[in-house]
């Protein structure tokens, strides 16, 4: 009777045992141990994340609440020597297995890279990493390098035409060359045949679209007057009168803080001048948009040749077809500077 008395004692604590083993069990594999009660959140692995780091990274974060029991399951299914580098979505109330599977798998989830002024193709490193693991450091070398422009198709003046901005989804972990490589599909994929008709339509090279486009966003942000801009510059270039617009000027200089462009300023020597010389410019003197571009090769058709900042300061402009009218125009304007600044 004692025998059976022990054994049923054994029973019932193994069992008991069992059950809490298999209840712990339970709750480390099914029960919400992620972002409990939290939003979805973004969570970079840097490259050369160690195990112990990312636990640390973990806790700091507040994404897991239980640590422990997601370390244990975490080293039964090998991730603390399969660390994967990358940008993970963790979405809230996910359990350890579900987050253990999902770093162990490297199946990232893309961001969102958008980027949409520059000036200078040495601007771009910084504006295109910004939001990814590669350091500008790391880009600046090769996208600046001497070949690099050449291997894509442009010239080290047209190279910046190659960024189209836009926003695109991209991994985190993208490689500088694989960055440069998607660029250059996405400017690809803008470039259609419908593109590239209308382009030779005009008798231009796209990236001579460009550069008229990046002249054009350099006088006007207002969009909608964009076309007719355009097609003051389309009318000057078709009857060899030199297209005189200040923003390439400034490009010249290099020094883009000048408000206003004077008789000794046009003398400055360069094939950025176009007071100096006719025809476009080498290359764009900034990073054209799409709306640029499109108001280049869906110009309006008029007869345009002159166009000035309306006196009203409203940003837009008014239009003249011969010099005597733009003189009205230009003088209206500047009586309503000078007065503008009597009455600061």
């Amino acid at each position: 009777m004692r025998k059976k008395y022990f054994i049923a004692i054994f029973l019932v604590v193994f069992t008991m045992m069992l059950s809490s083993f298999a209840f712990y069990t339970y709750q480390i594999l099914y029960t919400p141990n992620v972002l409990i009660e939290q939003d979805d959140r973004y969570f970079a692995i840097p490259k050369g994340t160690t195990f112990k780091q990312l636990q640390n990274k973990l806790a700091e974060e507040r994404i897991v609440n239980d640590l422990v029991s997601f370390s244990f399951l975490a080293k039964l299914k090998d991730l603390d020597t399969n660390v994967k580098n990358g940008m993970y979505l963790i979405k809230g109330d996910m359990t350890n297995i579900e987050l253990i599977n999902l770093l162990r798998s490297g199946s990232q989830t893309p961001i969102q890279l958008t980027f949409s002024n520059a000036r200078l193709l040495k601007q771009l490193p910084k504006i295109l990493t910004n939001s990814l693991e590669i350091d500008s450091a790391d880009l600046a070398p090769i996208l600046l390098a001497d070949t690099t422009a050449a291997h894509y198709g442009f010239t080290e003046e047209t190279f910046i035409s190659m960024f189209i901005p836009n926003t695109y989804e991209v991994y985190w972990t993208i490689t500088p060359k694989g960055l440069l490589d998607r660029m250059k599909m996405e400017y690809e994929r803008f470039w259609t045949d419908e593109r590239k008709q209308k382009a030779a339509n005009l008798g231009m090279s796209q990236s001579e679209v460009a550069t008229l486009a990046s002249i054009v966003q350099g006088e006007t942000n207002k969009m909608d007057e964009a076309p007719t801009i355009a097609g003051v510059y389309i009318n000057r270039l078709k009857r060899g009168i030199p297209l005189q617009a200040d923003p390439t000027l400034v490009f010249a200089i290099g020094d883009f803080s000048i408000r206003r462009i004077l008789n000794k300023d046009k003398e400055f020597d360069s094939p950025y001048n176009t007071y100096k010389y006719r025809g476009l410019p080498p290359g764009p003197i900034n990073l054209p948009g799409i709306p640029a571009l499109n108001a280049v090769l869906n110009y309006e058709d008029h007869n345009y040749l002159y166009f000035c900042a309306k006196a009203d300061f409203s940003g837009y402009h008014v239009f003249a077809r011969t010099l005597s009218e733009h003189n009205v125009n230009a003088r209206k304007f500047q009586r309503a500077l000078n007065r503008e600044r009597i009455y600061r």
